[in-house]
């Protein structure tokens, strides 16, 4: 294990330190900076995959919510930013499998990994009945969910995701600035993603 640590940059090995500080110590000031560290690339490199710029933050914060769960899996034989975005493409991979809506252009392509080009269709579909079914109780379990946060999270995420509004009409809705209304939801999923872990198993 210390040859591996040692084969790492200093990014790298500063990384592990806070990813061990995270995991022995349950620190939420790692998680913090290891979120602060990457947020900004691993959102930009999923920009480049998705084309859009809400979906993109959505994602970003998936990709980090699926890291921090899968953080025990981590080993330092690669860098902790190597193994992040990885996580992250392949999220967002699978997300752009699953969208139905005509979002995408059929004829947009991306760089995998390797350098090779992607290229992926979107069928113009809606729902079938199994999918409703799984939307209604995802929705559900999120109002429930929902509920335990502050009012003013509260209202953002009632806004964004059940009444499906614009960063644009919430701002215009809630009269605060973009941006501000960008960083409390970006807040907002944090605690979300926080309260479903504290839960499992429990709802």
């Amino acid at each position: 294990m210390e040859d591996e640590i040692s084969k790492l940059t200093d990014k790298g090995q500063y990384d592990y330190k806070l990813v061990k500080l995270a995991l022995d110590k349950g620190d939420q000031k790692a998680y913090a900076e290891l979120l602060d560290r990457y947020r900004e690339s691993v959102y930009f490199m999923l920009l480049k995959m998705v084309n859009n710029k809400d979906d993109a933050e959505d994602l970003t914060i998936e990709a980090f919510g699926k890291a921090f769960k899968r953080l025990h899996q981590y080993t330092p034989n690669f860098a902790f930013s190597t193994w992040l975005f990885k996580i992250a493409s392949n999220n967002c991979i699978d997300f752009i499998r699953k969208q139905k809506k005509n979002t995408y252009s059929i004829d947009k392509s991306f760089e995998n990994d390797e350098g090779g080009e992607m290229s992926y269709e979107i069928k113009s579909e809606g729902l079938d009945p199994e999918q409703k079914i799984i939307k209604k109780q995802k929705i559900k379990l999120m109002r429930g969910v929902v509920d335990k946060l502050k009012p003013r999270y509260k209202m953002l995420i009632e806004y964004r995701y059940f009444q499906e509004m614009s960063y644009e009409e919430i701002s215009e809705k809630m009269d605060l600035p973009l941006g501000t209304v960008k960083a409390q939801l970006f807040r907002a999923r944090e605690f979300l993603f926080n309260i479903l872990k504290n839960s499992e198993g429990k709802i």
